[in-house]
């Protein structure tokens, strides 16, 4: 019987299965996703950016001048004069100009979904312990049922005179420890939902499904980091910081060409008056000194950093990714050798029929459910682990 019990790990089914992210998780990241502050907040100041860089291509304010000059020697009446000029840049300027804000919309908008990305990340981290604390709740209150039946089955023997104040006194210590241990449970609960409510807006979450299920397999690690080259926010981000530069130089290298103004000139004296056109044209000299080279150097910086962060983001995910299979395959081996079994159920019938005394069954126990804690802590690791794998596609 004990060679039975000693092989017998409490496997409590708590496996990751299914082939799809579940639909409940989704809707709870889309609510998150709708009423998050912070998302909201970003949104608003992309909005006033977009506005502030349309701003920018503003043509100057007119110009109106005028000239009064009634003093002096003359022989004439006094002269006057009245002026009213538009100056604006060098029409390709605008065109430029226009191409280079859609582009900082573009980072911005990047930037955005890096940050929501990482919110949400941070949402399904948060899910997923509470999701661990919900499964580890259900097993530590039937512990706690149990530790309780044992307790009244050794205060019945005490009164009998059957067992000492010893044994009555760890079965009470350890019917204790079950009940701090679900208190502690339900204290970790609270707190994750607490986190959640503040990414929420503020909003409670109604429930959470302690049933997670996720893909075990997700792909070819060539596939995985093809799919993320097209469609992680941080390499997005980066494409467009490239792209915002080499706009940045064309829009350097057309402001190099001369601004203008045109306008309407009054000029008259008593009896006598002038009006016409005026046209002006500035020497682009000083002010575009250097801005061209800033720009070029700029763009071979965008460049090389992009290189260097993807390089450095290639490894992570290597080494996140060879980190999930090694757990996964452990975890595997887990889930063949204790499955189907139930110990905990097997050891409790044998120290009811006295094959143990209360210290060897409170031993035996204790190495049960150690094993059957330790393979729920490879579940919650693997569904960590994966979801950073699977980042990109939040």
């Amino acid at each position: 019987m004990y060679k039975h019990i000693v092989f017998a790990i409490c496997g409590c089914l708590f496996f990751i299965n299914g082939f799809s992210q579940s639909s409940s998780i989704e809707k709870l990241l889309e609510e998150i996703e709708q009423n998050n502050t912070e998302l909201k907040g970003y949104q608003s100041y992309i909005n006033s950016q977009q506005l502030e860089n349309k701003s920018i291509n503003n043509l100057p304010d007119p110009q109106f001048s005028g000239f009064y000059l009634p003093f002096g020697k003359k022989t004439t009446g006094d002269y006057t004069e009245f002026q009213i000029s538009q100056s604006f840049e060098y029409p390709t300027v605008y065109a430029a100009r226009d191409k280079w804000n859609l582009s900082k919309t573009e980072q911005l908008e990047s930037a955005f979904a890096k940050r929501r990305q990482e919110l949400l990340l941070k949402a399904k981290n948060i899910l997923i312990e509470l999701a661990f604390f919900q499964k580890q709740r259900a097993i530590e209150s039937e512990r706690r049922t149990q530790s309780k039946r044992v307790f009244d089955q050794i205060q019945e023997l005490f009164d009998s005179e059957q067992v000492g104040i010893l044994d009555l006194n760890k079965a009470k210590i350890a019917w204790m420890q079950e009940q701090f241990i679900v208190e502690q449970i339900d204290s970790d609960i609270q707190i994750e939902m607490s986190k959640l409510k503040t990414l929420n807006g503020g909003n409670p979450i109604e429930s959470i499904s302690s049933q997670i299920t996720l893909p075990t397999e997700i792909g070819t690690i060539e596939n995985l980091w093809n799919d993320k080259l097209t469609s992680d926010p941080r390499f997005e981000e980066l494409k467009a910081n490239e792209t915002a530069s080499l706009l940045k130089i064309k829009l350097e290298k057309s402001k190099t060409l001369p601004n203008m103004a045109f306008g309407l000139n009054y000029q008259g004296v008593r009896g006598s008056n002038y009006s016409g056109f005026y046209g002006g044209i500035s020497i682009p000299l000083w002010n575009s000194k250097y801005k061209v080279e800033a720009a070029e150097a700029n763009h071979n910086y965008q460049q090389s950093n992009t290189q260097i962060i993807t390089s450095s983001l290639h490894a992570e995910f290597q080494e996140n990714y060879i980190r999930y299979e090694v757990m996964l395959e452990k975890y595997n081996e887990y889930k063949t050798v204790m499955g189907d079994l139930n110990s905990e159920s097997l050891l409790f019938e044998a120290y009811k029929l006295g094959e143990y005394s209360f210290m060897e069954y409170y031993l035996e126990l204790q190495f049960y459910r150690n094993a059957s804690d330790k393979m729920l802590q490879m579940e919650k690791e693997l569904h960590i682990q994966q979801a950073q794998l699977l980042k990109h596609q939040l």
